[in-house]
């Protein structure tokens, strides 16, 4: 059986089917950069902020709900007809007031419209292992969405800069059958030989420029 991790999917799965099919099958990673700590600072202060609160209290353009949960971990049973399943950790999980749930991932980023294409698989998967878990308690979930923070203004009081972060809400649509459709294409990838490298991948590049200097010093 092969985890997968949602993060991967807007970036790694999109960049290199090969680069990807080596972290899930031998746990390979590309080296990374790590997230400059202003904004896993600004991050952490905004989630945090927002557990108990009802989302309409930030702004009466998004959703209404109650946060009750930050940054949980899932994890999902196998899914049907494949030989993957699903574990990660979401942002924000918002209480409806029908008991049903909603998935908020939450982004520091312009708000452009092609973010929900981008994410959509992302969102999908934390929402199967939610109403599929491994164990505990199925968490039904109505409705996905982006809530995207991107600094606007700034202003000077008292000797303390203020920026402000205007929220902006971009809705994702809930398509368990596009999703069933993709995590089916991952586990045809992952379950078949290695595929060839993207010619655009910069890592699969820097591994090859090594290795040619390498061999050239050898000779």
């Amino acid at each position: 059986m092969y985890k997968l991790s949602p993060s991967d999917f807007a970036y790694l799965y999109e960049e290199c089917k090969l680069c990807y099919c080596l972290k899930v099958k031998e746990n390979i990673y590309q080296p990374s950069m790590p997230m400059p700590g202003v904004f896993s600072a600004i991050n952490t202060r905004l989630q945090g902020n927002l557990v108990g609160k009802n989302l309409r209290t930030l702004s009466r353009n998004l959703p209404e709900g109650v946060v009750v949960t930050q940054e949980g971990w899932v994890e999902s049973v196998v899914v049907p007809g494949t030989n993957v399943f699903i574990k990660g950790k979401y942002d924000l999980l918002v209480k409806n007031s029908d008991g049903t749930h909603t998935l908020v991932d939450l982004k520091i980023s312009q708000p452009v419209e092609d973010k929900i294409e981008k994410y959509k698989t992302q969102l999908g998967a934390y929402k199967f292992a939610l109403e599929n878990p491994a164990s505990g308690e199925k968490i039904k979930i109505s409705r996905l969405g982006l809530l995207i923070f991107y600094p606007d203004t700034v202003t000077f009081e008292n000797g303390v800069a203020r920026l402000d972060f205007p929220p902006k809400w971009l809705e994702i649509a809930c398509d368990d059958t596009n999703f069933t459709n993709f995590i089916k294409d991952v586990d045809k990838l992952l379950t078949g030989p290695l595929p060839d490298e993207d010619q655009n991948c910069k890592w699969c590049a820097y591994r090859h420029t090594g290795e040619n200097i390498i061999h050239k010093e050898e000779k």
